[in-house]
């Protein structure tokens, strides 16, 4: 700031100079600058530096003349800078023009609703946005729907169809379970879905009539479900899919290498293997059918997230404020607790 009242102040007196002084120190600065040049091809400049030239740009014809630290279209392009910096400040200030944008927020919500409800239209989600106190209007919704994407994936549409049937399916698999001795024993099972509960198991060398034995037994009296889930493992062969539908029951095979398919039973295997076969040896068939047998544990006190934290068997909640009390299970891997009365 000093050097630009410092320059000014200069200027004003050279005006009043006599002509021949102020051509002969004109002479010698140029002089000056051309070695300067010399030595220095390409000086920086400051802001005040370009203000000033921008400026003396303004007032006086001849500046061209006079410039050799830059190039006149380096001038030009300072003011042109200038103009952009001066039109974008004034722009920030003034209020937006134009329609409001969506918010994120909305925008959102919009794909949300979308994802979740195949079926709804713009006036229904209008509706709804209406209800959670979100002003927008229909016509902004229907150019957000066209954005969103429609198809949910495959696991997400199977999941909705088991969630609305669960009542009426049950599912059936095998796991393998190895022997102290090396021998691999196949170990059969049926749960429903409504409940997670095992209505069937046994250890024993599969076949495919063996398998629709253990299905009658497993559905007596006219209590089987409307579908059986399982994969397609060669044990099944057709003899079990027949064997189903003399029992009025739609069997519904998985497709190829999709375990997520018939997740409630493969998350059985999961949890049965986590809680108690992963910590014991099967000596022999009789040896895992009991240990097995002490896996009630599943049903009576181990808790499920898709039961609400509840149990198969409809645990109670214990509301009595008593001493905690420690009940073993399954040879002390886990633990029930209750309070005392």
């Amino acid at each position: 700031m000093f050097r630009f009242i410092g320059l000014c102040f200069g200027t004003l007196v050279r005006l009043l100079r006599a002509r021949r002084a102020l051509l002969l120190e004109n002479l010698a600065l140029r002089q000056q600058l051309a070695v300067l040049k010399r030595r220095h091809s390409r000086p920086r400049l400051d802001l005040l530096d370009k203000l000033f030239w921008v400026a003396i740009r303004r007032f006086w014809s001849a500046w061209q003349q006079s410039l050799i630290a830059v190039t006149p279209e380096t001038v030009v392009r300072w003011h042109r800078g200038g103009f952009r910096l001066y039109w974008k400040l004034i722009s920030k200030v003034r209020r937006p023009a134009g329609r409001r944008q969506t918010s994120k927020e909305v925008r959102e919500l919009i794909f949300r609703m979308v994802a979740e409800n195949p079926t709804w239209g713009a006036p229904r989600i209008h509706g709804e946005l209406l209800m959670l106190g979100f002003d927008v209007s229909e016509r902004t919704i229907s150019r957000w729907m066209k954005r969103a994407p429609r198809d949910p994936e495959p696991a997400k549409r199977w999941l909705t169809f088991l969630r609305n049937h669960r009542e009426a399916i049950a599912a059936m698999d095998f796991f393998t379970v190895p022997t102290i001795t090396f021998r691999v024993l196949y170990c059969f099972f049926s749960i429903s879905h409504d409940r997670r509960r095992i209505l069937h198991f046994m250890s024993q060398h599969s076949t495919s009539s063996w398998i629709v034995q253990q299905l009658r037994e497993a559905f007596p009296f006219g209590s089987a479900p409307r579908f059986v889930i399982f994969d397609r493992d060669a044990k099944y062969g057709v003899e079990v899919p027949a064997g189903v539908r003399s029992l009025s029951v739609s069997p519904v095979r998985t497709s190829f290498e999709s375990p997520w398919q018939n997740g409630v039973a493969e998350r059985w295997v999961g949890g049965c293997r986590r809680d108690l076969l992963d910590h014991i040896i099967a000596v022999d068939e009789r040896h895992l059918k009991r240990r097995l047998s002490e896996f009630r544990y599943y049903h009576e006190d181990h808790t499920h997230l898709g039961l609400g934290k509840g149990t198969p068997d409809g645990r109670t909640r214990t509301i009595a404020s008593g001493h905690v009390l420690s009940h073993v299970r399954l040879g002390g891997l886990h633990h029930r607790y209750d309070q005392a009365a």
